[in-house]
């Protein structure tokens, strides 16, 4: 037994270390060190497998995944409205603006409430633990103290987070109830976050970063936008907002400065390596190159996209063009905390992407992009675990040597989910399947994040 080898895990793991493909580590044993990092995956067909298995489950540092049971990496899911938690499934009818002027920005304001802020951040961020998101990059509101307040809650429960403080400050296109007081105030507010956040990440074992968080540009003046984007260069943080979210969006931003989303934000600064662009569905390929040269990260929302966007965003061809992209529940304009939920529908608004909607038309006239444009449920899977990491510049989302051990538990058999499908199509991939298709939060056992046990529901009831 290695004296860096703290834990070891046995059992059959899946995940996708490549996209478009996945890996079944059958019976397999991962070895994880001190810092909660993967050490060793030892296969089955390992010779030195079987003594290993014996000298940890006599030390007493051996898990065993047991049976109907698979690991899947904890999910990275890299769009996330805390706030916006109390409105789900809420005003999805309405168009954007709609939504945010009857729902969002009077919700949102609730959060100067510190008492208010703290019951519902416990609860979405016990939520999303509950369905293996073990990473996740939060938008709060307008507040610099329960920001800075989710971000504390976030470390005590052992979710690695990425928070950030959001900021709308024009007079004219935000509500004067909730608003940030002036560029000023807003400028400093965010410094004040960062170091903050900086200095609990400092004491963090799973980690919390600061965000530079303009909400988007249609709620901000040019100089807090160019603020933000000074800022950014000066602390190296990562950045988020949300870029050709909608056509309404699309017009604001293009009327007001003669260009796109993207061109603007990138002359305020805001697109650099990692920055967050959740939506992106008007994306055009010229703009996709300068995402891939700038190192700029895609959060695809599928679910919001439909709602919102009148539009699908081309994953497939971010992909090709080089582009980060990762998946993003985007609470609340999708309605669901849960990734699987997400890695579901972001096959099949592709699928709509192909073909075009309208049966009423001819088949190459509905508007379809064609061949090469639909997801497969393996690379959803892929953009919810290792396509985040690597969104994000982090060692997280597959079962490799060198990542954090991040794992949820899946219980194929329980008594109202069950999942094994009679063992009439029982090849992985089908196995597989029916745990992205079908399974629900009961289905989802056990969590670790950094190799540190934060839900167990064998022991909750």
């Amino acid at each position: 037994m290695s004296q860096n080898v703290k834990q070891a895990f046995l059992g059959s793991f899946f995940h996708t270390p490549i996209y478009g493909s996945f890996e079944y580590l059958e019976d397999a044993l991962i070895e994880v060190d001190a810092a909660g990092v993967i050490a060793r995956v030892v296969r089955k067909d390992d010779p030195a497998q079987a003594a290993l298995i014996n000298t940890y489950r006599e030390a007493g540092v051996l898990t065993e995944l047991g049976e109907n049971r698979y690991g899947l990496p904890g999910f990275v899911d890299i769009h996330v409205h805390a706030p916006q938690w109390p409105q789900a499934a809420l005003a999805l009818d309405e168009p954007l603006y709609v939504w945010l002027e009857k729902c969002t920005f009077p919700l949102e304001s609730k959060f100067a409430d510190l008492d208010f802020a703290d019951k519902v951040y416990r609860d979405l961020v016990n939520q999303l633990l509950a369905r293996g998101s073990t990473t996740t990059v939060y938008l709060g509101s307008a507040h610099l103290e329960s920001s800075i307040l989710l971000a504390e809650i976030c470390n005590a429960k052992g979710q690695r987070a990425l928070v950030g403080k959001t900021v709308m400050d024009d007079p004219a296109a935000n509500p004067p109830y909730y608003r940030d007081a002036s560029v000023q105030s807003a400028l400093a507010d965010v410094q004040k976050h960062i170091d903050a956040v900086e200095a609990i990440n400092r004491n963090s074992w799973a980690g919390v970063y600061p965000v530079v968080t303009p909400r988007f540009i249609p709620s901000c003046t040019d100089e807090v936008l160019k603020g933000m984007g000074d800022i950014a260069a000066k602390n190296d943080v990562y950045v988020q907002t949300h870029c050709n979210e909608g056509q309404w969006e699309h017009d604001v931003v293009l009327e007001r400065f003669g260009k796109t989303d993207p061109y603007a934000l990138r002359d305020f600064g805001l697109l650099r390596e990692h920055a967050i662009m959740a939506h992106c569905p008007y994306l055009t390929p010229e703009e996709g190159e300068m995402f891939a040269e700038l190192g700029v990260t895609i959060a695809h929302c599928p679910m919001a996209n439909s709602y919102f966007s009148s539009a699908v965003a081309p994953i497939q061809r971010f992909r090709s063009q080089g582009i980060h992209v990762g998946l993003g529940t985007d609470i609340s304009g999708g309605y669901s905390p849960s990734m699987y939920e997400n890695i579901r529908q972001a096959v099949l608004v592709s699928r709509l992407l192909e073909t075009g909607v309208n049966a009423m038309l001819p088949p190459d006239a509905r508007g379809g992009l064609g061949e090469g444009t639909r997801l497969s449920v393996v690379e959803a899977l892929w953009l919810a675990t290792k396509g985040g990491g690597e969104a994000l510049g982090l060692p997280v989302g597959s079962f490799q040597p060198g990542c954090d051990f991040d794992l949820q538990v899946v219980d194929v058999k329980r008594r109202d989910g069950d999942l094994t499908g009679f063992r009439v199509f029982d090849a992985p991939i089908d196995r597989l399947a029916r745990i992205l298709y079908l399974s629900s939060v009961d289905n989802v056992r056990k969590v670790y994040c950094n190799g540190k046990l934060l839900r167990d529901k064998d022991l909750e009831g």
